[in-house]
Formats: structure tokens, sequence, C-alpha cells
């Protein structure tokens, strides 16, 4: 049998009562405004590359403009998979910022079977950063000196010639497929982890190729131990004056731009996103940045939430095009 509280029991538990409502009818402290701790920024591709650089400029300029320290996060492998898994399995609370390319938003959703994030549900476009004017480039000891020397070389030495490329179906690797179906030259792929370990690669004779950001290698080219080829813009570029276009090379226009861009985790909150795509576009903006890029051979591309979202809706299609190119061309050439 249950016994009613005895008396102090009952004021003790009335003025709790008592205090609760009091403490209901209080106004609620207000959240603390985003930023209030570092920000992680997840880079999907190996320290040293032109993407790293760039990304560790932009951290230490927004540190300053967001009051918190952005702490880069070097993320690469699997191309781009190990990245972009990281990127969907983290807090969608705003302090993940993730750093992705095409490989890991346009390219993989279309060539992998079992993929451990689904970049349509597990992200929020932020802006897109930059597209990446790339160059064919060779070790100074390769023998030929043009495209047209690569290409006869290619073809009176089928497979003896080492191509650089970021993993299986990344972009240097499509580009290669493409290049293998303009010549029908038989070339092998070696996978590298990023830019910077490529030309670490090339710089060591360890293969003779690459088509990669043009910025990796502006050292080599200047040191004489390596020589570009040709480069994928409209337009030769004043630092290497004599670099032809792969159009004048004879190369024709390669369907697909490699870019990059900011997304965070699927939830992060609205105003993230737009502060994050503000700031970006500022300061990308700026006339000191946006040299500081040139000297990198990258193009700004930073925009809206939703131009970015449209953007990437379009590129899934153009790279499925590319991908349907390169599987035609996955069986032995015919030899010359």
């Amino acid at each position: 049998m249950n016994r009613p509280p005895t008396r102090p029991l009952r004021a003790a538990l009335g003025a709790f009562a008592l205090g609760a409502v009091a403490l209901a009818g209080l106004p609620r402290p207000a959240q603390a405004a985003w930023p209030d701790k570092p920000i992680k920024l997840l880079v999907g591709i190996a320290a040293g590359s032109v993407t790293d650089v760039v990304m560790r400029a932009v951290a230490q300029e927004l540190s300053g403009r967001l009051g918190q320290t952005l702490l880069v996060d070097n993320r690469p492998g699997g191309n781009m998979v190990i990245g972009a898994d990281a990127c969907a399995k983290s807090p969608a609370d705003g302090y993940t910022l993730c750093v992705l390319s095409v490989d890991a938003l346009s390219t993989n959703p279309l060539t992998m079977e079992k993929l451990p994030y689904d970049p349509d549900r597990d992200f929020r476009p932020v802006t897109n950063l930059f597209f990446v004017r790339e160059a064919l480039i060779a070790n100074a000891a390769l023998a030929a000196n043009s495209v047209e020397q690569l290409r006869a070389m290619a073809a009176g030495k089928p497979g003896t010639l080492n191509f650089g490329t970021l993993g299986p179906d990344s972009s240097p690797d499509l580009f290669l497929a493409w290049l293998k179906h303009q010549w029908n030259v038989d070339l092998t792929p070696v996978p590298y982890k990023g830019g910077g370990p490529i030309a670490s690669a090339l710089l060591a004779g360890e293969i003779d190729l690459s088509m990669m950001g043009m910025g990796n290698f502006v050292g080599g080219i200047q040191g004489g131990k390596l020589k570009a080829l040709a480069i994928a813009a409209p337009h030769r570029v004043a630092a290497f004056p004599d670099v032809p276009t792969m159009a004048e090379a004879g190369l024709g226009a390669y369907p697909v731009r490699p870019w990059w861009g900011l997304v965070v985790p699927a939830g992060t909150p609205d105003a993230v996103v737009a502060k994050m795509s503000g700031e970006i576009v500022r300061l990308f903006g700026e006339a000191k940045f946006g040299e500081f890029m040139e000297a990198r051979f990258l193009d700004s591309a930073a925009g809206t939430p939703e131009a970015f979202a449209a953007f990437l809706k379009a590129d899934r299609e153009r790279a499925a095009e590319v991908i349907r190119l390169a599987r035609q061309t996955q069986r032995p050439p015919a030899r010359p």
C-alpha cells in the first residue's frame, strides 16, 4: 500500500513544479552563431597537388574572415572514393566542408557498381570552385618532343610507354582511353594518389607521360626536367608560349574539363551553405586571388549552390558520353 508523501516532501515537489513552470516561461538561450569552433576542410586528393595548394590558401584567407580556423584534411585515394565517403559520413553540422572533383561526383556513379556514398543523396552542392587547365606532360628524357613524335613512338613501341593516372576511370585514365581511341595505340596506365605524386614520378622517370593540371608541373618544366607537349586550353598560355594547344597539336578537343567543387554533407543548414558560397564567390572574385589561381592554371567557376546543382546534372551527362567511348576502347588496339 502506497503512502501519501509527507508534508516536507509535498512542499519540495511543489517548489520544483513552480520552478519548472517559471523556467518554461523564460526565453531560451540563442544558439551560437556559426562558426563557433574550427572547421574541417576535407580535400579528396594528396597534399602537394595544385588543388591542395589552392585550398590551403583558401583556408588561410577564410579563417580570418570567418573568425575560425579551417583545417585541411587530405583524404586521397580510391579515385576520390575515400574522400567522398568520409564526407558523406561526416556530421551535417556545418563543421565539415568537402572539396571533391568530377571523379567523385560525375564519373564514379557511372563506373562503379557499389559506391559507399550516393552523390545525389549524401551531399549538398555549395559552389563549383575551378576548372583545371591540363597539359600533356612528358619526362624530359623521352625522345618525343612533339605530339606527332609521341604518336609515332607509341605506335612503334606498343605498351612500352607508361602513363600516370589517378586510378581506373579517373579523369587522366579516361583521357588515356580517349587518346588510345584517337591514335589506335597502347599505353600502360600507372595509378597514383594525386598530381603531386604524379609529378614526382615523372621527375624520377618512373613514368613517361601524364595528363594533369599544368600547375603541378611548372617547376619541373622550368627546371628542364619535364616538357609540355600540349595544353588543354582555347589559347596558348603566356607563361609557356611555345606549348601548343591540343587543337594545334592535332589532338582535337577532349570533351571533358576537369573541375573541383565544394559540397557539404546532406542536412547541413541552409545558412552554412549560403554563407560559404558567398565567401568563395567574393574571394575568387578578388584580383589578387585571381592572379594566384591564374599562376596555377586554374579558371574560377564559383557561383551559387543552385548553379552548381544544375552544372552537376549536365556534367554527369557529359561524363556518360566519355565513359561510353572509353568502354569501346578497352580492347587491344590493332597493331600497325
